[in-house]
């Protein structure tokens, strides 16, 4: 039984990276301008949007993805992608079909769901919430 649990820790650990370095490289671009992104301003006004919004996003996507990676304040990490997932469906991808290749909604949906997929399992033993204090584990 100990290793259909360490196996299911690591497949969690994956499913995790896979998805936080997708945030944290989405984030980074949107929050600091970094990879050549837009950075927080471009990225609102590309919206038609108030500057906060870009810096909200781009924070949301950064913490989230560093909470994703890390097990820390994982529930709200996963929470705060799946918001801005469901933002970026609705305000960009849908009018587009569902393919990736005509910037449709389908990648976008895939994140959602991973995200909502780790809300309900939580981070596994493999992360760095055991360091956290009792009350913060649950976050």
């Amino acid at each position: 039984m100990a290793a259909a649990s360490n196996r299911t820790d690591l497949g969690l650990f994956f499913i995790r990276f896979a998805s936080a370095i997708v945030f944290l490289y989405h984030g980074s671009a949107i929050l600091f301008g970094a990879f050549g992104g837009p950075g927080p301003v471009q990225f609102s006004s590309y919206m038609h949007a108030p500057a906060i919004v870009g810096y909200l996003v781009g924070l949301a996507q950064f913490a989230g993805g560093l909470a994703i990676l890390s097990g820390i304040l994982f529930r709200v990490g996963a929470i705060s992608i799946m918001i801005v997932m469901l933002g970026a469906i609705f305000l960009v991808h849908l009018p587009h079909g569902f393919s990736v290749a005509s910037n449709g909604v389908e990648f976008a949906l895939t994140e959602f769901l991973i995200a909502l997929g780790l809300l309900l399992t939580g981070p596994g033993s493999l992360s760095l919430s055991s360091s956290l204090p009792e009350s913060l584990r649950k976050m």
